[in-house]
């Protein structure tokens, strides 16, 4: 970034039709910079994604069971004719409010087994992403902490809230990252798992018997909240 100075602002992205057609191709551009420069973060890649129809991104964003945050830069004192258009550099996502049967996993995973529907409410946490040219300033950290504060808003029962999320087992500094936002391990899942987990079950492939699915790699983190 240099000498370049930028405000970041944190936004829940609406679904409303009169502004979502410039969000979708904002998260669309954000989605695939991800693919590209972190192909080792996601269980997805650019050449999958890049494939997909406007409407597949659309209904990333409007799904019922889906919000999307987003971190916004605004170059400070820009230039004469230069561009001051907030620039999206981060984003996540939150997948729920999951029912009992869609969050459980096998013994075998050593997760814990959710309560009861009307004791706990369950959201999966993913696709974390942030550019590489502000990384370091807080945004990734923030913007968690955005998207968990409107969790402890959504709605007053059940008073617990528990939040899950996967992340590779060979990245550490991901791991360490959310066990500085309060995250504990608890458990790993199989790559199948993980992606009928974040919703991307279209992605399995029709034989998923395969040692690269059927592995307990990904490590399995979670965090209680209370409203």
């Amino acid at each position: 970034m240099g000498s370049l100075n930028y405000n970041y602002s944190f936004h829940h992205i609406s679904k409303d039709q009169d502004q979502i057609t410039t969000s979708i191709q904002r998260y669309k551009a954000l989605r695939l910079k991800a693919l590209l420069l972190s192909p080792t973060s996601f269980s997805s890649t650019y050449a999958i994604e890049s494939a997909f129809a406007d409407a597949e991104w659309a209904s990333r964003l409007t799904a019922d069971e889906r919000e999307t945050f987003v971190c916004a830069a605004t170059l400070v004192n820009c230039d004469q004719g230069s561009s001051n258009e907030p620039e999206w550099v981060a984003q996540v996502t939150l997948r729920g409010p999951l029912s009992k049967d869609e969050f459980t996993l096998p013994d075998d995973s050593g997760q814990p087994a959710p309560r009861a529907d009307d004791k706990e409410e369950r959201w999966q946490m993913l696709s974390l992403f942030s550019l590489p040219d502000h990384r370091g300033m807080g945004i990734g950290k923030q913007l968690c902490r955005e998207a968990l504060g409107y969790l402890r808003s959504y709605r007053n029962q059940p008073g617990t809230v528990r939040v899950r999320l996967m992340v590779k087992p060979e990245k550490q500094d991901i791991v360490d990252f959310y066990r500085r936002l309060g995250f504990v391990e608890a458990g790993r899942s199989t790559l199948v798992e993980a992606l009928i987990a974040n919703g991307d079950e279209s992605l399995l492939p029709d034989d998923t018997r395969g040692e690269k699915y059927t592995t307990r790699g990904p490590v399995i983190m979670m965090l209680e909240l209370f409203r």
